[in-house]
Parts: C-alpha cells; structure tokens; sequence
C-alpha cells in the first residue's frame, strides 16, 4: 500500500513524543531528524523534505505551540497541515462546465493512460452523475481504439472514433462537435503515447490542445517511477501547461514519493489517483484524507463514501435493528460479509478505520480463506437450517460438511461465529439501553461490517 513505511514511521515517532510532557527545542530536533531520513526514505525530493522538515520545525517551536500540554496532538496537527500543503490543498478538483467539460490525458506509452481514460469515465459516470464520452486518438498503437473501445462498453458509457487511418486532430474536432451537439457533459480525449518524450508527439498534442481548447490537461504519471515522475511532469508541462495529475499505481509504491514530491517540484496538483487494477479503481484525490491516512490517522470519510456506493440505506437500517435485537440468520451473517467485501481489500478497509491494528498478508490471506469456507458451509445448508443453525445435529453437520467440501469442525465454527456474534449484538443493545454504550454508533451494522453506517 501507498505510503506504508512512511505511515510505520510516523506513527513510532508520535509514540515516543506521548510521552513528553511538552515540545522542546530537543524532542522537536529529534522528531525533525527522524522524519527527514523517512521522508528520504520514501523516495521524497530532497528540496520537499528540506522545505517541509524547516516549516514544521519552525511551527512546532512556535511560542503558542510550546504553551499547550499535549505535545504529541499538537505536533501531529503540525505535520498534517503542512502535509496537506505539500500534496496541493488548492485547485485539487475538476472545475465542470454547465454544458461540455473537455479533458485531454497526455502521456508516456506503457502508463496505463487508456485504462486510466475508461476508469475516468466511470468515475464521472457513478459517482458524479455526469454523461461521459470516450473519444479514441491514439492511431498509432496496435489495437489501442478497440482496446478503449471494450473498455468503453465495460463501463456502458459512448465512444467516439474514426478508425486508425484518421488524423487525431480532426478526431478530436469531430468529439467535441458530437458532445456538444448530443447533451454530453464530459468529453475524455485519449491521446496516443510514446516509449519517450520526443518533438512530433508534442507538436501533435499542441495541435489538439490548440484546435479544442480543452478544460483540462491532465497527464497520467506512474507513482512507482519516483523521481521520473517530476522529470517527465515538468517536460510536458512546459510544452503543454498542464492543469494537473492523474497518479496510476498509487497502491503499489509502498514510498509514495512521487506524491509527495510533485505539486511542490512542478505546481501542479494531484487531481485522481488509480488504486487498482479494477475499473473503478480510481479516486478523486483528497489531500486532507491522503495526510491523514500517511500520519496512521485512517480516512472515515472516504470509508464512508464507499459504503454509500455499497449499502442501501434503507435495508441498512433494517439490518441493523435485526442484528442489535440478535434476530439475524446465517443468511444475514453471509449478505454482511459480501457487502464488506465490496468496499475492497480488508487491508485497505482497515488503513481507513483509525486506530485499527497493521495485518500482515499473512493474516489478511487468512481471514480471506475464512470468509470463503463461512460461503462454501451457509450455501450448503437448508434455508431452515441457515435461519435455525442452533438446531442441527451431528447428521446434519456430518451432511453440510460433506456438502461443501469442508470438516465437522469448521461446521462448528461458523455456527460458533454465528452464536458469539449474536450475543455479542445482544450485549450492545444492553449496554445501549443502560447508557453505556453511545448510541448511533458509526458502525451499528453488526458482524464485521457497516450496515448501520450513515
């Protein structure tokens, strides 16, 4: 994940300070010292760190800071707000039109930039109620507008092209006119890459910026290229003045350097990030909840946003009341952990849930393994059996486990779990009722999901 080793040595590094009674010049220096060679660690440009450790250095040491008695909370607001900063606080979102907004993705071949553009889309289309438009430019790249088209159709939006023997400028042209024309809200032009920078695809991609006028030039950059990253940024910005970045393969640098080095070495702001393989593995990018998630502090918003796209509010609601009553069924133990299961990885989950522990893969492959023996054991029973699991015998169990390819033993588990979790929810209703357990909780849902969450 983005930021791993980074996140691993803040959250040391504000241990040791919970234990100082006040900020002084020395705790300050040390915990200055640790976060530059972190930040080094992390692949992060040595002018961002040297900006960033003297900035904060110089807050932390600030007479008001010094006043205040909780040394710990107060420098972990210090770093979060200059890391805020350094991600690009300003201009961060896409500034829509009334009628057509025309984004242009730009860059090197091999970035991902095509997957990029269907990702986009989806995003404009799900979770901004936009209508997009997929328009193909690249000619030149063996089988890249079918690629884009099959793409198009995964995420049912329109796409626009004219085969490969057409000029991309005129292609480019053609879209907007069709956009324009048919109500379209967006217009996502990909253009074609190259293995290097060189003169005739920036003449070409000057071309098409100056014939459209696009609202925004964003190029697609590789976090795990590190300091490449800026290098090529700032090239294509002088050529083309770029209006910011979408950063791919932001959950496989487990640095994050390239993040944390590119508003502050070329101006430009992080306006998406690709956090997956999936299509709709991309985000728009939030400085704040990027900071927020590097100093271990999690991202309940962003967890929340996503268990929005997943849950039915209504049902939830629903659900919850069955489970804290301890009337669910195996049925609804196993509709829950689908559910989870669509908010993405258990890794991921937990990095947005502050507080929550680190797990090894090792762990997360486990608790996977569990969750798909839990699947294989419920759909081998009767629909009276999954709603009366108390009731069965060793016949039936002996019956179910052959069933699902599984033991007498892991029968018994998941009836256990099944039982542990009912009175687990029956213990929080009345620890609710006699006050000592807050009610409307953000996550009154039950067995290890969200349902309850507003």
């Amino acid at each position: 994940m983005a930021f791993e080793s980074l996140t691993d040595k803040f959250s040391a590094l504000f241990k040791k300070l919970r234990k100082e009674d006040k900020l002084t010049e020395a705790n300050v220096d040390a915990a200055i010292r640790e976060i530059r060679v972190a930040l080094l660690e992390a692949d992060v440009n040595y002018k961002v760190v040297k900006a960033f450790t003297e900035d904060v250095r110089a807050k932390a040491l600030g007479q008001e800071v010094l006043l205040h008695v909780n040394p710990s909370q107060q420098f972990i607001k210090i770093c979060h707000d200059e890391l805020v900063e350094l991600l690009g606080q300003d201009n961060c979102e896409i500034k829509y039109n009334k009628g057509l907004t025309i984004i242009m993705l730009v860059g090197l071949q091999g970035a991902g930039k095509t997957t990029s553009a269907g990702k986009l889309a989806l995003l404009e289309k799900e979770k901004l109620g936009k209508k997009p438009l997929l328009a193909g430019l690249d000619v030149y790249r063996p089988a890249a507008i079918d690629q884009l088209g099959v793409i198009a159709k995964q995420v049912g939006v329109d796409f626009f092209n004219m085969g490969v023997s057409a000029n991309p400028v005129d292609v480019a042209k053609k879209a907007v006119a069709k956009a324009t024309d048919e109500g379209y809200d967006v217009l996502i032009l990909d253009t074609a890459g190259r293995l290097q920078i060189d003169e005739k695809l920036m003449d070409e991609l000057k071309d098409i910026n100056k014939a459209v006028h696009p609202d925004e030039v964003l190029l697609l950059v590789d976090a795990m290229a590190g300091q490449d990253a800026v290098n090529v940024t700032n090239t294509f910005n002088a050529e083309l003045r770029l209006t910011g970045v979408i950063m791919s393969k932001l959950d496989g640098d487990a640095k994050g350097g390239a993040a944390l080095s590119i508003k502050y070495m070329t101006g430009l702001p992080i306006k998406f990030a690709g956090v997956g393989e999936k299509l709709k593995d991309l985000d728009i990018f939030h400085p704040d909840r990027m900071a927020d998630r590097i100093l271990g502090m999690g991202d309940v918003v962003t967890l929340v946003e996503k268990a929005k796209e997943v849950f039915d509010e209504k049902q939830a609601e629903k659900d919850s009341k069955k489970f804290l009553d301890g009337e669910f069924t195996l049925d609804d133990l196993l509709k829950q952990m689908k559910m989870v299961q669509k908010l993405g990885s258990l890794g991921g989950i937990m990095k947005l849930i502050p507080g929550m522990p680190k797990i090894s893969d090792e762990q997360k492959s486990q608790a996977e393994k569990e969750m798909k023996v839990f699947e294989a054991i419920v759909n081998s029973m009767t629909p009276y059996e999954r709603k009366h699991p108390e009731v069965l015998k060793f016949s039936q169990k002996n019956r179910i486990a052959k069933g699902s390819g599984k033991t007498n033993a892991d029968v018994n588990r998941v009836i256990r779990k099944w039982e542990q979790s009912r009175d687990m929810m029956k213990q929080m209703k009345q620890m609710s009722k006699s006050g000592r357990f807050p009610q409307g909780g953000g996550f009154g849902g039950g067995f290890g999901g969200f349902g309850g969450m507003r």
